[in-house]
């Protein structure tokens, strides 16, 4: 009989969810050279409207922690209407929920998460009720089930982690042995360049998961 299980209850570290799905980090730029290399300039009114982003997110993130659908409305959904993703050629849905079939057919993984997916390729997660205190590392573990639930597992996807404070990318390849890498932290309170090379960054993933 299969049984259901939360995927939080069950991938509970890095190393959890590396021996689940056979995952293997591969720490070379070659691989996800989508965050680190030829990134697209932005320009001078997209930069001042980061700058009013964050002005906005620090304003309201004084007044204590921030819950998920907060961290979308000040931080995420600005950020993906200036990088071009909710304009064609991107179709974006929201997923409520994700279920994920293990190898051995007996269990299924269920998780619900804030989850904005574009074109099967860029999967964006806001972290759960957790609030802002939350820290995208430890939810590193629960992101790369959630991207192995990827419909189409012959294609890279690329995954956005933030919990407002903080952003974090990650790829994972499913071909063969699944791979993946992360990227550096991103940290809004540090400055306003945080937010600027997070945007170039979410139009360098743009450009790679554009319908040909």
């Amino acid at each position: 009989m299969t049984q259901t299980a939360a995927i939080t209850d069950v991938i509970t570290s890095l190393t959890k969810a590396e021996s689940l799905f056979g995952l293997e980090r591969v720490e070379n730029e070659e691989f996800f050279s989508e965050w680190s290399t030829e990134l697209p300039e932005i320009t001078d009114e997209e930069k001042a409207s980061l700058d009013v982003l964050r002005r906005r997110y620090l304003y309201h993130r004084g007044e204590g922690d921030l819950l998920e659908g907060t961290v979308m409305l000040l931080v995420v959904s600005p950020l993906l209407a200036l990088a071009g993703f909710y304009d064609p050629p991107f179709r974006i849905k929201a997923e409520s929920s994700v279920d994920l079939m293990l190898d051995d057919g007996e269990e299924i993984l269920r998780g619900r998460i804030d989850v904005l997916v574009l074109q099967q390729q860029l999967w964006v997660m806001v972290l759960e009720s957790k609030k802002t205190t939350l820290s995208v590392w430890s939810a590193v573990p629960q992101a790369l089930a959630y991207l192995m639930a990827n419909p189409q597992p012959n294609r890279p996807v690329l995954g956005m982690v933030t919990n407002g404070d903080d952003v974090l990318f990650i790829k994972v390849t499913q071909a063969e042995t699944p791979q993946y890498d992360l990227s550096r932290v991103f940290a809004l309170f540090t400055s306003v360049r945080e937010l600027y090379s997070i945007l170039q960054i979410l139009k360098r993933f743009g450009q790679a998961i554009a319908p040909a």
